[in-house]
């Protein structure tokens, strides 16, 4: 098993997340992340995010319409 950053073997279990999954840290960069995430967001809900920004609609409502959290499109407008 690698961390998805650096790439390090050095990677130690951490608790599961509210789903069960087990969690994984890695000891290296302190990376916390868990193996084949189940809600990704693709690449078609990416580009209809950015269709939506452009025309200015609110970002509760983009959240509502593509059905991701505000939280995580908050996070993707700031990136």
């Amino acid at each position: 098993m690698h961390c998805p950053t650096c790439e390090s073997e050095n990677v130690i279990k951490n608790g599961t997340i509210h789903n069960g999954k087990q969690k994984y840290a890695c000891k290296d960069c302190n990376r916390q992340f868990v193996l084949d995430p189940k809600n990704k967001i693709s690449e078609e809900k990416k580009e209809l995010i950015d269709k939506l920004l452009l025309e200015k609609v609110s970002l509760a409502d983009i959240a509502k319409t593509v059905g991701v959290s505000e939280p995580w499109l908050q996070n993707y407008v700031n990136r």
